[in-house]
């Protein structure tokens, strides 16, 4: 079975054959981003390691998004748009709240954490259960409420 590097290489490939630049253009930076990624710590990645390079990656557009909204460029606005939502086709099924809420109270839990001090302990031990499954503003938000009562 091919590695997601290797499926990405034969989607660039398929894309310039369709004619699809735009996603073409998106998978070769992420190809480099996820070489970089590897060359920096001197080993091949893992799948789930690559789906960590891609979540840095939609954060970067979520961010440049934000600051191009302050800038008043829509049309920039509406490209990193596109290029997040081609980036989040290739993520695992996001976790509902609910299905986090729960992991996180049994992680709360098994940690003895009761309050906002605790956030680290739990933090630490949480996201590799949900790493790239779940946005990481939303655990931060729901750890936070959970241990605030």
């Amino acid at each position: 079975m091919p590695t997601l590097k290797e499926k990405f290489g034969e989607e660039v490939k398929l894309s310039l054959r369709q004619g699809e630049k735009l996603k073409c253009n998106v998978l070769r930076m992420l190809v480099s981003a996820i070489s970089y990624a590897e060359i920096a710590k001197q080993k091949t990645f893992t799948d789930e390691e690559i789906i960590g390079v891609i979540a840095k990656e939609i954060k970067q557009r979520r961010e440049s998004i934000d600051a191009y909204k302050q800038a008043n460029r829509p049309e920039l606005v509406e490209k990193e748009q596109q290029e997040m939502e081609i980036l989040q086709s290739y993520m695992p099924e996001q976790m509902g709240e609910a299905e986090l809420t729960l992991i996180i109270k049994k992680v709360i839990s098994e940690t003895g954490a009761s309050t906002p001090q605790d956030k680290g302990k739990v933090m630490g031990k949480l996201m590799p259960l949900v790493k790239g499954k779940a946005d990481g503003q939303m655990v931060n938000a729901i750890v936070t409420a959970l241990l605030n009562n």
